[in-house]
């Protein structure tokens, strides 16, 4: 339903995934192991899937913290968007690699929830996307010592907080990884 003209496929989205993020974050493994699960069901349905790639001081890239967990491979033909702002959209190529690809629902998993994920999902809704966050295949650091709320509260209001967004012509969603990969449509 989305708001984008003569765009009808769909394609998972991974989020910053890579070992200095997700080696700080919570339930990392099992979000890892959903992601997986999300990449091989996106390859069996022919959708796209497309990893980013933070950039900062802490993650510089080319060194080992910026590279993609060990556990999930890109694909030769996969791209690999690299971004240095936490909304994937904002001074990348994505908005292209999407267009020419015809995608007009994102999937969208990975690291972190309050922060790229978040600015992420907005991005992309508010440039005309369908968004479904997969609520069980996202995550975060504890930051809690510096007055922020658990992770797990995190995660959870991620989630909350996105099942209320609604725009004209575009649909949000949170579903769970078992529910996504058992759905028959997308």
């Amino acid at each position: 339903m989305s708001t984008l003209e003569n765009r009808t496929h769909a394609a998972l989205l991974v989020v910053d995934v890579q070992k200095g993020v997700m080696g700080n974050s919570v339930h990392s493994e099992d979000v890892i192991s959903r992601i997986q699960q999300l990449v091989d069901w996106a390859r069996a349905k022919d959708q796209q899937v497309i990893w980013v790639q933070h950039s900062s001081e802490e993650l510089e890239l080319g060194s080992t913290v910026w590279e993609i967990v060990d556990e999930l491979k890109p694909a030769a033909e996969d791209p690999i968007v690299h971004k240095l702002y936490g909304d994937s959209f904002e001074a990348t190529n994505l908005e292209e690699v999407l267009a020419e690809a015809g995608i007009s629902h994102l999937y969208v998993a990975g690291a972190q929830s309050d922060a790229c994920i978040r600015s992420t999902i907005h991005g992309a809704f508010t440039r005309g996307y369908d968004v479904s966050l997969v609520s069980d295949a996202h995550t975060t650091e504890d930051l809690s010592e510096w007055g922020a709320p658990e992770p797990d509260q995190v995660i959870s209001h991620t989630n909350l907080y996105w099942s209320f967004q609604e725009a004209p012509g575009r649909t949000a969603e949170v579903i769970a990884t078992d529910k996504l990969i058992s759905r028959t449509e997308h």
